[in-house]
């Protein structure tokens, strides 16, 4: 694993005043960069050649790298160059999902922003359920068989696939008919977890903590757009029972919301235990943005199913601030131009080792 020490040492030869905020072109991307700039760095995005052309037009993207694939971010030529340009990594989802974790964890040398290890927690569904109760917040039952299922369940797959192949399931039957239609590798669907079906409002609370100052912060929430049940839910019902596709859950979009008020304080309680126990789970813990897949009953009462432990694409909706960020800052703030504030306040105050790993 590459340990933070050797991180720590690769920061020590960068200038910091020629600092470059870079990330994958893809995910939160024009986000990041537009962060980046609006917080006076330089940015870079590394793209595949489908994303060059695009990502290069766009005046808020300083430069582009051409890779053959995204996981070519591990090749040593490409991590020594971007080493040379004092480059700091920002991970989003697709980042997760193309370059790995554990490649993230092992192989990649380049300082990122946050602490590296909670992406190896977000990615494990033991792990992450084992975060959440150990913060103490109520989750779904989980089946550990399919002969358990009793109730209406949620199938779901390991990655950030933006919800591909998950499938509700009533019984052992339908999930093993439906398990086989999956378009998803055999490794991966072996892989499943059987969560319990919570009927509720869904909501993405997209939260920032700064080591710095020790601070929470909720900087936006959004709901997912997802295809097809949501195409589903606008066809009549007696329609709908002539339509023999069952629902997926693929994400093609996202939706802001706000939470009703006088739930904000049981939110932030919730962002806050996450925080606490991370410190004690991975030191030193959970650094700069993440995001909590919630659903809130008709009892008030908050499920966590899902941590990203970095941003989210939700976020893209609120490139110049949220209902919350405004009221947090009074100008334009995205989570993108978060991040980058604080790479900036940190290396203001000398403590860039903080929140780097």
């Amino acid at each position: 694993m590459i340990s933070k020490d050797e991180i720590d040492n690769t920061l020590g030869t960068y200038n910091l005043d020629r600092l470059e905020i870079c990330t994958l072109g893809t995910h939160t991307a024009l986000q990041i960069a537009k962060g980046a700039r609006d917080e006076g760095f330089r940015n870079l995005l590394l793209c595949t050649e489908k994303g060059a052309g695009f990502y290069g037009e766009w005046p808020v993207v300083d430069d582009v790298i051409e890779i053959g694939s995204y996981s070519d971010i591990l090749l040593d030529e490409v991590q020594d160059e971007l080493i040379d340009r004092n480059v700091i990594l920002i991970p989003h989802g697709s980042f997760v999902e193309y370059v790995g974790s554990k490649n993230i964890t092992e192989k990649l040398r380049v300082p990122m922003l946050g602490n590296r290890l909670v992406l190896e927690w977000e990615s494990d569904r033991e792990m992450e359920r084992r975060w959440f109760e150990e913060a103490n917040l109520r989750v779904p039952r989980e089946f550990r068989s399919p002969d358990e299922i009793d109730r209406l369940v949620m199938v779901k797959f390991p990655g950030a696939r933006g919800g591909a192949g998950y499938f509700l399931a009533n019984g052992e039957d339908e999930f093993h008919k439906k398990l086989k239609e999956v378009d998803l590798p055999e490794y991966i669907k072996k892989e499943y977890t059987i969560q319990e079906y919570v009927i509720g409002t869904r909501f993405y609370p997209h939260f920032f903590y700064s080591p710095l100052d020790d601070k929470l912060e909720l900087l936006g929430m959004d709901i997912r757009y997802e295809s097809n049940v949501d195409g589903l839910v606008r066809i009549p019902n007696l329609i709908q029972k002539e339509i023999k596709e069952g629902p997926s859950y693929v994400i093609t979009g996202n939706i802001p919301v706000v939470l009703r008020e006088s739930l904000l304080p049981d939110l932030m309680k919730i962002g806050r235990a996450l925080v606490e126990r991370s410190k004690r789970l991975f030191k030193p813990g959970v650094i700069g943005p993440f995001c909590v897949e919630m659903v809130c009953t008709p009892e008030l009462e908050f499920v966590c199913f899902e941590i990203s432990g970095r941003i989210v694409a939700g976020t893209n909706l609120f490139i110049h601030g949220s209902t919350y960020s405004n009221i947090l800052y009074g100008e334009p703030m995205s989570c993108g131009r978060r991040i980058c504030r604080e790479i900036r306040i940190a290396r203001e105050r000398d403590k860039l080792e903080k929140i780097i790993y």
